[in-house]
């Protein structure tokens, strides 16, 4: 029991990572950017470049090369629409998703490529009579830090305060002179880098790379949102976890023949939650708060 707690843990924290990089965006401009899962692609294509580095500078220069990515994203793609509806910003999510797949996919093929970036952190510990990973166990540190530096941004700097606000009524933020375009390219750099940091684990997890790698964990950030609640960011977060530890215990405890059946338990799961908590388990009816 105590080990798939273990599991859990480190899995939903990785699912937070790419959950509250989508959660963001939403949160002010009320944009579910599926060209969020291309940020995790191109993060991971960028570890590749970069993995015979030292692996603190190969994920160091990662960070850069994607919030650079979401910046253009945000500057070229989303600036241009920012005042239309949500559906042509949906719809320019869409779009640009397929953009940058096509883009990798002419770059690199379509065959997975395979990467190891783990160095010492493949390595187990014993803590307490429990195995656990090193990446395990940096994928919750790193993390834990990235949500209290989070915290810490929005309520205890100007900027943040003003994304805050602007989560709460962005029309009158602006009226009350808040700068819509730096607010707004914060969201984006800020989740560009919860992008890459998943980008690197998920890499260093998994050791297989491929131009549509970033679909399913964009799928999967999207479920945690809706499951944690929308009224709130920091339910993207408690989403994720509730989200993996559902994974994980189903893993654990499904009986051989029902194994296959494990994700299609885990959304019955989900659905049951939203029966009783139709608003997620932390979100609340109507207002977006941080």
């Amino acid at each position: 029991m105590a080990q798939n707690l273990v599991n859990a843990l480190s899995l939903g924290s990785l699912y937070a990572l790419i959950a509250l990089g989508i959660a963001l965006l939403f949160s002010i401009m009320g944009l579910i950017n599926f060209a969020h899962g291309e940020l995790i692609t191109v993060g991971g294509y960028a570890l590749l470049a970069f993995h015979r580095l030292p692996f603190a500078v190969a994920a160091g220069l990662v960070v850069a090369v994607v919030v650079a990515a979401a910046l253009l994203m945000e500057r070229l793609a989303f600036r241009p629409v920012r005042g239309a509806s949500g559906e042509t910003m949906l719809m320019t999510s869409f779009a640009l998703s397929l953009l940058i797949q096509g883009g990798v996919l002419l770059k690199e093929g379509a065959d997975p490529q395979s990467v190891d970036v783990l160095g010492g952190l493949g390595a187990s510990i014993d803590v307490g009579g429990l195995s656990v990973g090193r990446l395990d166990l940096a994928i919750v540190g790193v993390t834990a830090v990235l949500l209290a530096g989070l915290a810490w941004f929005l309520r205890a700097t100007p900027l943040g305060v003003q994304m805050r606000a602007a989560a709460e009524d962005f029309t009158m933020a602006r009226a009350l002179g808040i700068r819509a375009d730096r607010v707004v390219a914060t969201a984006f750099g800020v989740s560009g880098a919860f992008a890459a940091v998943a980008a690197v684990f998920l890499v260093a997890r998994t050791g297989t790379l491929t131009p549509s790698m970033g679909l399913s964990p964009v799928l999967v950030g999207f479920v945690a949102i809706v499951l944690g609640g929308l009224g709130r960011l920091w339910a993207a977060a408690i989403g994720a976890y509730v989200l993996a530890a559902l994974s994980v215990m189903l893993q654990a405890y499904l009986p051989g023949g029902l194994a296959a059946y494990r994700d299609a338990l885990v959304y019955l799961g989900i659905i049951v939650i939203l029966l009783f908590r139709p608003h997620g388990i932390a979100g609340r009816p109507g207002g977006v708060r941080v």
